[in-house]
C-alpha cells in the first residue's frame, strides 16, 4: 500500500471506483495520452481516486482530472422524466504503466 492510500479508509476505497468507462473515446484516449476513464461516486475526490486505483490495480498514478456528468431529460410516451448525474475520473498514469481490464476479470 502507498502512503497516499494509507490516509484513507480502505472499506472507503473499495467503494470509490464504480465501473471502468468503455467507450470510443475512452479507448483513445487510453492508447493516446495514457489515461483510464472511471465512474465514480459523486461524492468522491480526487485523492481518494488515487488512492484507490494505485491500491486496486497496483499501478503508479500521477493525476486525476474529475467531470460531472448531467443526467440527461428522457421521455416515455408523455411522461418526462430526467436520468441520474454522475461522476467520471480521468486517471493518468505515469509512463509504463497500463491497466489491463480483460486480464483482471
Amino acid at each position: 500500500m502507498t502512503s497516499v492510500a494509507r490516509q484513507f479508509n480502505p472499506e472507503r476505497l473499495a467503494t470509490v471506483l464504480l465501473a471502468p468507462v468503455v467507450s470510443e473515446k475512452g479507448t483513445f484516449i487510453a492508447e493516446k495520452h495514457e489515461q483510464v476513464i472511471f465512474r465514480v461516486m459523486p461524492d468522491a475526490t480526487k485523492p481518494e481516486v488515487k488512492a484507490a486505483v494505485e491500491a486496486m490495480f497496483k499501478v503508479e498514478v500521477e493525476s486525476v482530472q474529475m467531470l460531472n456528468v448531467g443526467g440527461k431529460q428522457k421521455r416515455f410516451g408523455r411522461f418526462t422524466g430526467r436520468r441520474r448525474n454522475w461522476k467520471k475520473a480521468y486517471v493518468c498514469l505515469k509512463p509504463g504503466q497500463e491497466i489491463n481490464f480483460a486480464a483482471e476479470g
